[in-house]
């Protein structure tokens, strides 16, 4: 059941916005007061968290049926948050930011604790299992370019990683851990072997990596850039010299003010910020600077849905557990540096209640 009606509609629903398919998404109600930087849903019950410049993370609790919500618990870091996610038994909250500290938060007594500690800013946190126990631990990137791994129990990192440059984004699928750094270094771990590299690469585009994600397969992962474009990634070279490609997206035709510039008559690229994977069909959504987002399915190489334009950049996205909810933040993303952010930016929180026309994949022809 879903909060728009039917979610296995199999209508025909084409490709192209018409502008009629956010009316009905639900508004998250108190949402931050700062940018908001990252969503996840808990693994386990419709739970949203929420990392925020306002230096706080906000856990909302969402009824499936209704797109009710409320909010059920809030703590603090002493400075912006960019990054929270959920411990796989949905029991806990981490969360890393420009504090350079790594907390976690649990959801039944309502008590935080600091785990870790880096020299700069934490980018991305993710909760992962490692080696052949599965043994729970908690990975941080940061600024100071290292990646460090936290048990929970001891304040010193069980294991440090040194990456080429510093995190700007990471992302965890059962035993795959990518991290894209600066200067477009992709670090690939294999959470069997967590204490060393498995593999370095180049991003295939040109320009900033903005985001990671790896795919629920855990056989690759996808990268945004700044220049709007997405790239279709594989761990073996088989795979990828079969399957993998890029593509352009979030780019508008015609001169504007707001983005990557170049010469009348060209597109206009948009940071592309979030890039999520549905966790029962394994097609994704991407969103960007451009204030749209939009599903796609990797292997047939295609478009599945475009959404209308929203009123300001969209700084990220999440599919709750079943895939049958899809978050999203309307908010200032920072590509245009401070001068690009003002008192009255859209700050806001929506859910869309998912059609299975929308994001599944089409039938081969």
């Amino acid at each position: 059941m879903s909060f728009l009606g039917n979610t296995s509609s199999t209508s025909n629903t084409s490709s192209a916005a018409t502008g009629q398919e956010l009316l009905n998404d639900i508004t998250i109600n108190n949402p931050p007061e700062d940018s908001i930087e990252d969503l996840s849903f808990s693994p386990q019950q419709d739970l949203l968290a929420v990392a925020s410049w306002d230096k706080k993370v906000r856990i909302y609790e969402i009824d499936p049926n209704t797109g009710n919500n409320q909010g059920k618990a809030l703590y603090e870091h002493n400075a912006p948050v960019f990054s929270s996610r959920w411990s796989l038994d949905g029991t806990k909250v981490i969360s890393g930011g420009a504090d350079n500290q790594v907390k976690i938060f649990d959801l039944a007594s309502q008590q935080q604790q600091q785990i870790g500690q880096h020299d700069a800013p934490v980018r991305s946190v993710r909760y992962v299992e490692c080696g052949p126990t599965n043994t729970p631990v908690v990975a941080s990137g940061s600024w100071d370019k290292t990646l460090k791994y936290w048990d929970m129990r001891t304040p010193n990192p069980v294991s440090t990683i040194n990456l080429p440059e510093r995190c700007y984004s990471m992302d965890a699928s059962q035993k795959l851990l990518v991290v894209g750094c600066a200067d477009r270094h992709i670090s690939i771990i294999d959470l069997n072997n967590p204490q060393q590299i498995f593999k370095t690469s180049q991003s295939p585009l040109k320009w900033q990596t903005r985001v990671i994600s790896c795919y629920p397969q855990a056989n690759g992962f996808a990268i945004g850039s700044i220049e709007g474009r997405c790239a279709i990634q594989y761990i073996t070279e088989s795979e990828q010299k079969k399957f993998g490609f890029s593509f352009k997206c979030h780019r508008k035709s015609g001169p504007t003010t707001n983005s990557r510039t170049s010469s009348a008559g060209e597109s206009q690229a948009y940071p592309v910020n979030a890039i999520s994977f549905h966790p029962i069909f394994g097609t994704f959504s991407t969103a960007g600077s451009d204030g749209t987002f939009c599903f796609w399915d990797k292997d047939a190489k295609q478009r599945l849905k475009s959404f209308p334009e929203l009123p300001g950049t969209i700084s990220a996205t999440a599919f709750n557990k079943n895939g049958s909810i899809f978050a999203y933040a309307v908010s200032y993303d920072w590509s245009l540096g401070y001068m690009g952010n003002r008192p009255d930016y859209p700050n806001f929180i929506k859910l869309h209640a998912i059609k299975e026309a929308e994001i599944k994949q089409k039938n081969k022809r």
